[in-house]
This record gives C-alpha cells, structure tokens and sequence, in this order.
C-alpha cells in the first residue's frame, strides 16, 4: 500500500511538471519590439527569418534576378555603391564581411531590425538563437578582437574604425543574439531586455496608433515612422515610387506579408495625418463593387475607382480610346546622337520654306469642352477601366484591347454623349463630317468609319470600348452579381496573360528596327520591365483591393502563384 502511495505522489509530480511544462511553452512569447529602443525610422519583423533566408537562396527567382541585365545595371547605380561602401565599411569595423556566409549564421528565426539612420545604415538586429548556435558563429568566436563591455549584468562587445568612425557590437542574452552598429543601441536593447522599458520603441505614439489598427503580425511584419521618414534626404531620393507627395498625408504604416504554397497575401494599414481633400463616398465605394461584376474573365489589368474627378474621368477617355497617341513623347535617356556633315544648311532648291518667320500655331477651339461638361454635369460615382492585349493573325503585331464604364450619379444622355465623342474627335479625323456616323448594334453604337468606338448608354452606365467583342462582353455581365465590398480601389492584373505580348510590344517599339547596337544598358520597358517581369514569372496575377475607415486606409494586395 505504501508503494501504491509513493508512485501516486511521483505521478502526480510528473504531472504537475507537465503542466507547468505546457503552461510555459504555452505562453506567449514576448515580442521582439519590446527590447527595441526608441527612435528608430523603420521597423522589420520576420517570424523565421531563418528559413525566410533559405527560401530565398534556393528560389529560382534569385538565380534569374542575380543573372539578369537588371542586376548588373543595379550593380553600377548609385545606391548599390553606397550599401557596398557601407558593407566595406562595416567588414573593416567588425574584422569579418558581412556576406551571405555570416548572414546565414546570424539568421535565427524570430528577428527583428530596426533601421536608426538611412544615411549611416545605422541599425539594431536582434534575434532568436539558442545560445549554443549563438556561440558557433565566426562573430563570437572573433571576440577577442573586440573591447568588452558590461550593462545592466550582461557582457557585450565593441570595436571601432578610427578611419570611417563606424562601430559595430554585439552581444550575446540568453537565447538572443543582438548586433548593431551602435554602442548605445546594444546597450539601450541590453538594457530593455533586463527589464527596464522606460525608453522601448512600444512607448512611441506612432507605433502604438499603426500597431493597433494592424491585425495579427504576418510571416513578416514592417512598421514605418512615414512622419519622419518623408523628410529624410535620403528616403526622398532612394525610394523606388517616387510618391513622396501622396505619402506625406500619412504619419504611420504597417504592412504584414503572408505567405502560403498558393499565394502572398499583403495586409497593410497607413494612418493618416490628415483627412483628404478628396474623399469617396459610400455611393462611390458601393459603385465600384457593382461595376466589378462587368469585368471580363479574361482581361490584362483593370482598375475600378470611387469618385473620380470629372478630370481625371476625361484624361481617362482620352488616353485610352478617344485619342491614345496624345501627349508628350518622353524624354531620351540618351545622349542625342551626333551628326557629321559637311555643315551645309538648307538646299538651293528649296525656295519656298521661309526662315525669318516663326511659324505659326494652330487656331482652334479647345478640344473636348463638350465632354469634358458631360463629365461635369452628371458627376461619377466610379470608374472601371480594363485592358487587354492580343497577336494577330500574323503573330506579328500587338493590339490593345480597351474599354472603360463609368457610373454616373444620374442617368447619361445618349444623344449628349454621342455628340460630345463626335466633338472630341472630329480635329482628329476630317474637317467635314465625313466618317461622323453612328451605326447601330445590338445594344450599342459603333462609330463609322476608321476610328473603332463602341458606345453604350444605359441608364446610369455609360461604357466605351474600342472592340466590338469586348463591348458584347461586358454588356452580357450585366447579368452577373456582385460579390465584391464596397472598395475605394479594386484592381488587377493578370501577369502570365500579358508578359509575352508585352516583352513582344515594347521589343517592337524600342527596336523598331530589329537592332539595339550602341546601347549602354537595357531600355526601361523592354529591358528593365521585361527583366523583372522573366524573373517573377511564377507570379501569375496580382490583386489590389483599398478601402478607408477613420483615420486609416487599409489595402490588401495578394499575389498568386502559378507553381
């Protein structure tokens, strides 16, 4: 009996550790923001940054991107030569490159870096590695090289280069490995994790406003101070989009990648500083959920938006149907081509081209006024625009077939319409009224003559199409139902669809010749584009889905993927 009674006490021993065992491991972990100090411009969080690292290394996508023209033109760019200046920099302080080989041995998997100063590429980088790989890396096994140094009961070390005045520590807590190019960000993090939280990055106003609008982190989570970063120097020059004016109404950002074997998925989150001038409506939002429903199945891009200005509504007809070759040609990013002559000017037998007199400008009305009234009398409540490119017959040449519908507040006049297209593009056309016309379909218009208009006017919807098929097939949608929520923005874009015919367009018009003899480097669309779009070619389409809330715009973009 006794026996009976000591194993029941050791199994309800064993038990009670279990319990306790589970109720540990069952806890959540704490996150890496709270031993961040404060200050920093931008903010990365990376679940398993180790095996994020590895991925990356065995994908396709690197050994394209490393091999491509566009590598090698970012290996020569400005920016490209400041990172290695700062890598070089960096090895010189800390007795060891910082390549792919130390990455790899600093990857844990919960890590974090925060990015201090863009200019300096001053950061801290703390991660999640048991102490026995901690000390395996070459970093530990270099420390003698280092100055040691003690905060808050924890050891951690530091050298400096006298010439580039760069510092580089690191230390070793518990199962976290720590590095920064900063002795007093080590210290502040070594500090923070000791317990102390006085000065932690959580406490900052503009990461507790965007952290808690966010939803859960993500496999990578980035958290951006936009209210600093927009006047940075060096973030207005180096930031790929160039959209420093559209950011400057937001304070704070987050965005948190998700991924699965199908697709990615960005949720992001940007606070805004300041209300828009311009701001749709719930008409306008509901608008673009019912005009979804009218996109065609097989389309290249689309883009539905609420509440567009009657201007941008007319540069919209405009560009991609009523006149598609307007607008300035782009600048050459070449020098302009020298020619040797004999210096000669003009010829003897042209008497007739007069050079003491400017010549003279065109007179005519504006064109387009009519439309442009249209446009402002019955405001949009949204715009949808798709697109989508085609070989001939020949598989020669690339046509683009476009249309775009707008919802109207109030029913459209058809005859209005018709007059207004008519106004718009007679200039383009003839003097006369020649090719003027209007043949009827079956429900729509087609315009006579060379110019391939197709117009339907249907109560609140007007839709114009420059293919007779693609007008048929957004006039059958109409039977569809919407399934989409009231969206600011819904756009997409079909990336195996439109890659081939566009590396076929754009090789076209960059070497109408067939020839590209005497180019330093790849032309934008044909070479840059094309590039990117080879490397990325696994990506079958994208999906951009934005909507506002108070204070917040929330976007969420999914990438799919076709392997």
């Amino acid at each position: 009996m006794k026996r009976i009674a000591v194993l029941a006490i050791i199994a309800l021993g064993f038990a009670g550790i279990a319990r306790s065992t589970f109720r540990a491991s069952a806890m959540p972990e704490a996150a890496l923001s709270k031993y961040i100090p404060a200050g920093p411009l931008l903010y990365l969080e990376a679940k398993d940054f180790s095996s994020l690292l590895k991925d990356w290394n065995s994908s396709t996508q690197k050994q394209a991107w490393v091999q491509s023209d566009n590598y090698e033109v970012f290996s020569r760019s400005r920016l490209f030569l400041r990172l290695k200046g700062a890598g070089e920099q960096f090895a010189v302080a800390a007795g060891l490159p910082p390549d792919m080989d130390f990455l790899s041995q600093v990857a844990g998997e919960r890590s974090a870096l925060a990015v201090y100063d863009i200019g300096k590429l001053q950061f801290l980088y703390i991660t999640y590695l048991p102490s026995a790989g901690a000390m395996e890396t070459t970093l530990w096994q270099t420390r003698a090289k280092f100055e040691p140094r003690n905060v808050s009961g924890t050891s951690f070390y530091l050298r400096r280069d006298p010439e580039s005045q760069r510092e580089v520590a690191f230390a070793v807590s518990g199962d976290y490995l720590l590095l920064a190019t900063r002795e007093d960000l080590i210290a502040g993090a070594l500090q923070l994790i000791s317990g102390k939280q006085d000065h932690s990055l959580e406490r900052e106003p503009w990461w507790t406003t965007s952290t808690a609008t966010a939803g859960q982190p993500g496999d990578l989570r980035l958290v951006l101070d936009i209210k600093d970063l927009v006047p940075n120097g060096y973030f207005r020059s180096y930031w790929v989009q160039q959209n420093i004016t559209d950011l400057s109404q937001y304070s704070a950002a987050v965005s948190d990648l998700f991924r699965s074997s199908k697709e990615y998925r960005e949720e992001r989150v940007l606070i805004r500083s300041k209300e828009p001038t311009h701001d749709a409506t719930p008409q306008g939002t509901a608008a673009v959920a019912d005009l979804s429903r009218l996109i065609p199945d097989a389309v290249g891009v689309y883009v539905t938006v609420a509440n567009p200005t009657s201007d941008s509504c007319f540069e919209l007809l405009a560009t991609k149907l009523l006149a598609p070759h307007s607008g300035r040609t782009p600048a050459s990013q070449f020098a302009p081509q020298v020619q040797l002559t004999s210096g000669g000017q003009g010829d003897s037998t042209d008497l007739e081209t007069r050079i003491d007199q400017r010549t003279a400008a065109a007179v005519g009305t504006p064109s387009g006024v009519e439309l442009r009234d249209l446009l402002k009398n019955n405001p949009v409540l949204a715009s949808l625009q798709f697109q989508s490119s085609q070989r001939d017959t020949g598989g020669v040449f690339v046509r683009l077939h476009s249309a775009v519908v707008l919802a109207g507040a109030s029913d459209w006049n058809e005859a209005s319409v018709k007059s207004a297209i008519v106004s718009f593009v007679k200039p383009e056309l003839t003097a006369s009224q020649l090719g003027m016309g209007w043949t009827p379909k079956s429900g729509y218009q087609q315009f006579d003559g060379l110019w391939p208009i197709s117009v339907s006017v249907s109560g609140k919807y007007l839709i114009l199409s420059n293919d007779s098929t693609v007008m048929e097939t957004v006039l059958a949608n109409f039977s569809n139902k919407a399934n989409l929520k009231p969206l600011e923005l819904y756009a997409g874009f079909s990336h195996d669809r439109e890659r081939a015919n566009f590396v076929r367009l754009t090789g076209v018009v960059d070497h109408p010749n067939g020839s590209s003899i005497g180019e330093r480097e790849p032309q934008f669309f044909s070479g840059n584009m094309a590039g990117l779009s080879s490397v990325l070619a696994d990506i079958s389409a994208e999906h951009i889905e934005i909507c506002s809330e108070a204070g917040k715009v929330r976007q969420t973009v999914t990438y799919e993927w076709s392997r």
